[in-house]
């Protein structure tokens, strides 16, 4: 684990070149498209090479969002990471506790992971489920709550290099404020199109008429549906969101949690 303070004007020399302005120009266009994640990671890959990439908003006492998620030239697991995640993984999870408390204030922070330092159980069900070799995370503190910006490489790529990460230094506040204030403009599409994305066909009918404040029976009628099988799409549903109450379901799909 390595910790970079990104908050050095200083940096900014190291990349101040012609790739990584037109990187960084590309990237700001993208904010308030409806592909901004996809088109946004490409962006930085003009930078250098990132296979995925994840946006995390982490709560001191809460569950932790995903409104963000890209895969670039690479099979797209995120999806599948992030039910892992976020169904039990984040509990234990210690990887950004120090990464948290030195971006409290105005500082932002780079923290490196080598797959082979993520706790066991975390590295099994994401990093060697799904050829992970590396993150780099790029964190700032977010109204009382942090960000987390995540880039993974995979086994066929090269380790980030230290050219790599001061590289990332040097872009960590663009690429921080950018995701900022995409999310700032589309609050709840991002994280309504992630999430429902692992559900099946019924799954996500059944919650879309949720999140319109349908009752299973009004579900059960327009589905053609008894209410006890609405009731079974409703549980399969919610264990893959790693929810249980409908309450839930609308916090998550704002991308905010009700803090508990």
């Amino acid at each position: 684990m390595q910790f970079i303070s990104a908050s050095r004007p200083t940096r900014i020399r190291s990349w101040t070149n012609a790739r990584a302005l037109e990187s960084m120009a590309g990237l700001i266009g993208c904010i308030g498209h409806p592909n901004f994640a996809g088109d946004a990671l490409a962006q930085v890959n003009r930078l250098l090479p990132v296979a995925w990439w994840s946006v995390f908003q982490l709560y001191p006492d809460a569950p932790p969002c995903m409104p963000l998620t890209a895969s670039f030239e690479f099979p797209d697991g995120t999806m599948d990471s992030w039910q892992a995640y976020r169904k039990s993984l984040y509990l234990r999870d210690q990887t950004f506790l120090e990464a948290r408390e030195r971006a409290s204030g105005a500082e932002q922070v780079l923290v490196h992971w080598n797959a082979r330092e993520i706790p066991r159980a975390h590295r099994e069900r994401i990093y060697n489920k799904h050829a992970l070799r590396e993150r780099l995370s790029l964190v700032c503190e977010d109204e009382g709550a942090w960000l987390a910006v995540n880039l993974y490489r995979r086994e066929e790529q090269p380790f980030f290099s230290d050219t790599d990460i001061d590289t990332l230094s040097g872009a960590c506040a663009l690429i921080l404020s950018s995701v900022q204030r995409h999310l700032a403009l589309n609050p709840g599409s991002a994280p309504t199109a992630a999430a429902l994305s692992v559900l099946t066909p019924r799954e996500r009918q059944v919650c879309e008429r949720m999140l319109k404040g349908w009752t299973h029976e009004g579900i059960s009628s327009d589905l053609q549906l008894s209410p006890a099988t609405v009731k079974t799409y409703r549980d399969r549903a919610f264990e893959k969101l790693g929810i249980h109450h409908r309450n839930e379901l609308f916090a998550l799909l704002s991308g905010h949690f009700e803090k508990r």
